[in-house]
């Protein structure tokens, strides 16, 4: 196994000196965070000059998720100002949405036609395939992250000044946690996962794996889901108005709890799920959430972390496969990480047979292209070891024995797993 170098992790000193500066500012009162619901919906609406959100079911995920901020995720002055900050764009979002839904009242008449969703275990591929799809610029769409950050107007009304914007936004945020892109790198262009959009219904995983928020967590996960992928869809009519319409290719783990409401509210999608080995997967997963965490809060427990990782995607698959076995079998399509990792492209032309298409040249060489610019070691290597999450291999590998053999996964030596990324 490869030796360990998470514990080595450290934060910038950009972040070290903002941290200080903001927890003296709370401390004297000279900036007050408040996690109130309607004190953060009355902020944007006067930021914005708007009033009307439309549907409103936003208010208690909103509330659920700012108690449980407040009382359980030990956060920092940092995490106390992101919190606020990303909750006041988000309001904002949907106002400015609500807006442009009346203004352009012919965006709620976009049909989103036979999307297809990319899901699977965290680590598994996802993003690779969401980046390779995502060139072929002439058939499909993938939200990009600056339309997702800044979506008001529709995104057919002009680009650069919210491209730029958004590349300011990242830019900070690798200055105060270089360490996060050596795992999951972004850019403003790149391909956004639909956690992203549905944040904006403040029913989304983005929020656990930023923040300690069990609570939060615990209730999201008995929720009928509905809500947040009626805002979703209305998210890719914004998105698409203005456009020729092209097939949506989209992606999130956390779709795998939801697969009845998603196809409540896409009939015609196509499902694309990612398998890799648990033991390679879960312990990338608690890597991620760890470091991502430690921005925000300085009191995380990475073992507990690994252990919400294991209960968390456990639980994500055994609500899948219940759904799955009730819907229509040729709306899933299977993908084995090593086969995708090994030759990418042929994947992708399965995929395309599947859906009735071809892969022109022009896409297939935007794509080679796209894999030679995207090496994974390109922004350094994380390394990281199933002890530093306190995960044990045999107990790991038991509890995921079903998922292996449904799937055919191959055996693996619970002494030889290499872990990196």
């Amino acid at each position: 196994m490869r030796r360990s170098n998470f514990s080595s992790v450290r934060r910038s000193l950009p972040f070290n000196a903002l941290g200080w500066t903001l927890n003296l500012l709370q401390k004297v009162g000279l900036m007050q965070q408040p996690l109130h619901t309607e004190t953060l919906i009355a902020a944007a609406r006067r930021q914005t000059g708007l009033d009307d959100f439309g549907d409103e079911t936003f208010r208690e995920p909103l509330s659920r998720l700012l108690t449980s901020c407040a009382t359980e995720a030990r956060l920092n002055g940092f995490g106390r100002c992101a919190v606020t900050q990303d909750v006041l764009q988000l309001l904002a979002n949907r106002l400015q949405i609500q807006h442009d839904r009346g203004k352009w009242p012919r965006i709620a008449d976009e049909a989103i036609i036979a999307p297809l969703f990319i899901v699977g275990l965290p680590r598994t591929g996802t993003t690779l395939l969401h980046g390779l799809l995502a060139q072929d610029l002439d058939a499909s769409h993938a939200p990009a992250t600056w339309e997702v950050m800044f979506p008001s107007p529709p995104p057919s009304f002009g680009e650069n000044k919210r491209i730029k914007r958004a590349e300011r936004r990242l830019a900070c945020f690798d200055l105060l946690a270089p360490e996060f892109r050596k795992i999951h790198p972004m850019s403003a262009r790149s391909p956004q996962e639909c956690i992203v959009i549905m944040s904006h219904s403040f029913m989304s995983d983005q929020f656990c794996a930023m923040y300690d928020i069990p609570s939060y967590q615990s209730w999201l996960l008995r929720q009928d889901m509905e809500p947040a992928y009626k805002f979703h869809r209305q998210f890719l009519q914004h998105l698409q108005y203005g456009r020729p319409a092209r097939r949506f290719v989209l992606k999130a783990p956390a779709h795998l709890l939801s697969m009845d409401v998603l196809f409540e509210t896409y009939p015609d999608a196509l499902v694309v799920q990612t398998h890799r080995e648990p033991l390679e997967v879960l312990p990338s997963a608690a890597s991620l959430t760890t470091v991502l965490r430690r921005i925000f809060s300085d009191s995380v427990d990475p073992a507990a972390i690994g252990h919400e990782m294991m209960k968390y995607w456990e639980e994500a698959l055994e609500k899948f496969f219940e759904a799955r076995m009730g819907l229509r079998s040729h709306a899933f399509f299977d993908v084995d990480y090593a086969d995708l990792v090994r030759d990418p492209i042929a994947v992708v032309r399965r995929i395309y047979s599947r859906l009735g298409s071809e892969l022109s040249s022009a896409a297939e060489l935007r794509m080679r292209t796209f894999l030679e610019s995207n090496s994974p070691a390109r922004h350094g290597r994380h390394s990281y070891s199933l002890a530093d999450f306190g995960m044990n291999p045999v107990n790991l590998s038991e509890r995921f024995s079903a998922y292996r053999t449904r799937f055919k996964l191959p055996d693996i030596n619970c002494e030889h797993v290499s872990l990196s990324k």
